[in-house]
This record gives C-alpha cells, structure tokens and sequence, in this order.
C-alpha cells in the first residue's frame, strides 16, 4: 500500500508526526483484508471486531512532508483469539526504512466479550486455524 506524506501528517519541521504512524498502520490493515475479499463493515456485520491489544514501533528514520511511502504488511495467527499484523515502512523511491512495527488484536463479539477467531476469515487469511 502507498500513502503520500501531506502537510496534515507533520509537525512543524515537516517530518510526520511520530503518531501518524498508527494511522499508516491502521490503515494497511484494513487495505490488509480488503486484499484479502474481507471487509470491516462485513466482519461487524458477522458479530466480530478486533481491538488493539498492543503495538509496537521502531522508528529508523523521518519521513518528511511530500514523500510517499510504501507499507508492507504481513499478518499471523498467535492464538486462536488473536492476530498479529507485521508492517514496514519505506520511502518508495529510494527504500530507505522508515519505520518497523506490529499491532495485535483480539477478537471480541459485539459486546466486547473475547471470541475465538471464526475460521471463515483465517481461511481467508490463509492462516491455519489453531
């Protein structure tokens, strides 16, 4: 996935701010399983969402306003309850890394109460079920 850096996406010295890239990483999620024939609005529909439990960001260097990015995101199965998405940042002209990091989720159903992933959507995944 590609994201262009615009001025909203930076501090005052025009380098993305450090948060953004939560952002960048949310959204290659959902383009994530858009790639993969699911959809948010549909998995909500089947009774499930997925809540950040815990992400984790290495910053390697500063994008600056301009620039567009690249995101290449993986994703595995850690239980039969969670998910981990995998995601690296790079400048797409010159592949310098920008930013390495991973945010996993739970699934809840509707009432936020844990769930097991349905196997439905690890199929489509292409992760084993456990």
């Amino acid at each position: 996935m590609e994201i262009r850096v615009y001025y909203e996406d930076t501090d005052r010295g025009g380098v993305v701010y450090y948060a953004n890239y939560l952002k960048y990483f949310e959204r290659a999620r959902t383009h994530y399983l858009e790639d993969h024939g699911l959809s948010v609005a549909n998995i909500l529909k089947e009774g499930t969402e997925f809540r950040v439990i815990r992400a984790e960001l290495a910053y390697r260097s500063a994008a600056a306003l301009g620039e567009t990015l690249t995101v290449d995101t993986s994703v595995k199965a850690d239980r039969r309850i969670s998910i981990t998405f995998s995601h690296i940042i790079r400048d797409r002209t010159t592949q310098r890394l920008i930013v390495e990091g991973s945010a996993s989720l739970v699934a809840v159903d509707l009432d936020g109460k844990v769930k097991r992933i349905p196997p439905a959507l690890l199929e489509a995944l292409n992760l084993p079920s456990l």
